[in-house]
């Protein structure tokens, strides 16, 4: 839920493990300079929660964080920042959005990336990331190894079974679906699409799995998607095949408007989406729940260059872009995102992964001065 335009808000900033805080804080100077309309609770960086108290007590801090503040910015990572599972499962936000937008200045690899502007909304709760592994020994167990193969093919058709789920060493992983979950995603992903056509864009949503090998699974979110779409007369549905859209994100991106994917193929294909427009330091994200959400960036902790101050801030910026929309300043956060694009623009303040040889503070202070 956003708040009203003006409002006071509350925000809790979780800096994050290796490079992450360098991001973060870099993001915070120009937060800062904006003399926005909100109260900031910055948390420790991972080590210093390490450091100063047990992973109970930190854990715990988190939490009181999240249900004090009215939503959280998150660098990123590497297990070390405790409790950061509750903003996804404790808080419920079950909609990942990942916009992939390419904004003159961005290195792109890419002959044509122009015009490329799309979101990707992963489901963020279910699918793989449940975490429910095991021993293969389990499934044998449970008989599960008797059901047919893809393909129709049976125990009784393969010499000596399917034996190695009895007598292999091997671990296994529970992919799982619920029809509730996947109708909110999509109606949210629905409600996105409509957003965007009443903003000049096509309005059409776009869903992908692995369909042909797993209908049981992916065929299931996919069918799910089509029956909440049909109610939404002003939205085109269209689904892939998710190696034929691994292709088209390459291929035709341009053709893309709000897409809709599985938890493991968003994680997947968002780095992807990321890629064509220039990489992961420019890919900002949200996770959205029915009253609650938090922002970070799309990249992990890149602990190859901590403490050299080289990280790209700009996912995290336009991360805080996202939060400030949700949170109702919708002017600053304009204001925001005109001045990450002019800096871009003009070429000269720039990350190493961009081209430039600028610091992360340097990108910052640059920001900073493009604010109207």
């Amino acid at each position: 839920m956003a708040n009203s335009p003006g409002a006071q808000s509350t925000v809790g900033v979780l800096p994050g493990d290796d490079a992450a805080p360098e991001a973060v804080h870099a993001s915070m100077t120009v937060l800062q300079a904006m003399e926005l309309p909100i109260g900031f609770e910055v948390l420790p960086d991972g080590a210093d929660f390490a450091a100063r108290m047990s992973r109970e007590e930190g854990t715990q801090l988190v939490i009181d964080t999240a249900e004090r503040c009215d939503t959280v910015l998150f660098g990123s990572t590497n297990g070390q920042t405790p409790g950061v599972g509750y903003f996804r499962w404790g808080k419920q936000t079950f909609a990942n959005v990942r916009p992939i937008k390419w904004r003159p200045g961005f290195r792109s690899p890419m002959a044509q990336p122009e015009g490329i502007d799309y979101i990707i909304v992963r489901e963020n709760l279910e699918d793989l990331y449940a975490g429910i592994e095991g021993d293969l020994s389990e499934v044998a167990a449970s008989g599960l190894a008797d059901r047919p193969r893809f393909g129709g093919v049976s125990r009784t058709q393969v010499p000596g079974g399917f034996s190695h789920f009895a007598e292999a060493e091997g671990r296994y992983a529970i992919k799982y679906f619920t029809r509730a979950n996947v109708e909110r995603v999509a109606h949210f992903a629905c409600r996105l699409a409509q957003q965007r056509k009443a903003e000049g864009y096509p309005g059409k949503l776009t869903c992908s799995a692995k369909t042909n090998v797993l209908s049981r699974t992916d065929g299931w979110f996919v069918e799910i998607a089509a029956e909440v779409a049909s109610g939404y007369s002003d939205v085109e549905f269209e689904s892939f095949i998710a190696d034929d859209f691994a292709r088209r994100l390459v291929a035709s991106p341009h053709d893309l408007d709000v897409v809709l994917l599985p938890n493991l193929y968003g994680d997947i294909f968002s780095d992807e989406g990321a890629g064509t427009i220039g990489g992961l330091g420019l890919a900002p994200s949200g996770c959205f729940g029915e009253d609650w959400a938090y922002f970070e960036s799309v990249h992990g902790t890149a602990p190859d260059i901590a403490g050299m101050h080289r990280i790209n801030p700009t996912a995290t910026m336009l991360s805080a872009v996202m939060m400030l929309h949700h949170l109702g300043h919708h002017d600053q956060a304009s204001a925001l995102e005109s001045a990450i694009d002019a800096v871009y623009a003009e070429g000269q303040t720039l990350t190493p992964d961009q081209g430039g040889s600028a610091s992360t503070e340097d990108f910052a202070q640059a920001v900073i001065d493009a604010l109207p």
